[in-house]
């Protein structure tokens, strides 16, 4: 897949096997998957099977606007690894779709996830990838496991 690249790692105080979920039930999803601190996560929709979907929606505070990408899974590894492609409706995307590696390497009790977001269309893109992904992943450290170090 050609275009910009991001990697990111976070450590979380939480074994592997939960962190995994943490991506892959939509209960779970609704509590971090937003792209600010004062954000919600109104739709989180998961068919967790190679070539199964998944949709998920942020809405800024107030609930508006609504930021949605849909997706398909590449690969379902539990809980080891997740592949999916990203495409975001309307202009956001504005058809380009990238593609999501997420790994889950256990380091003692708690897990080390490496995120890679590649196919990003331009700089700009990869930029503004990277600061939604570093919130997502702070709301995941707040919201779901507060005792996780970064």
């Amino acid at each position: 897949m050609s275009g910009f690249e991001l990697t990111l790692e976070r450590t979380f105080d939480a074994p592997r096997e939960a962190v995994f979920e943490a991506w892959t039930n939509p209960e779970v999803m609704r509590r971090w998957w937003a792209a600010g601190t004062d954000w919600g996560t109104p739709t989180a929709e998961v068919d967790l099977r190679q070539g199964g979907r998944i949709l998920v929606s942020m809405a800024e505070p107030g609930g508006k606007p609504v930021h949605t990408f849909s997706g398909e899974y590449l690969e379902v590894s539990p809980p080891e690894r997740l592949v999916f492609t990203v495409d975001w409706e309307g202009e956001e995307g504005k058809g380009a779709v990238s593609r999501l590696t997420v790994e889950f390497h256990e380091d003692g009790d708690r897990t080390r996830v490496v995120l890679t977001n590649t196919g990003l269309a331009s700089e700009e893109a990869r930029d503004s990838h990277e600061h939604g992904w570093r919130e997502c992943l702070d709301n995941l450290d707040r919201r779901v496991f507060p005792a996780s170090a970064t």
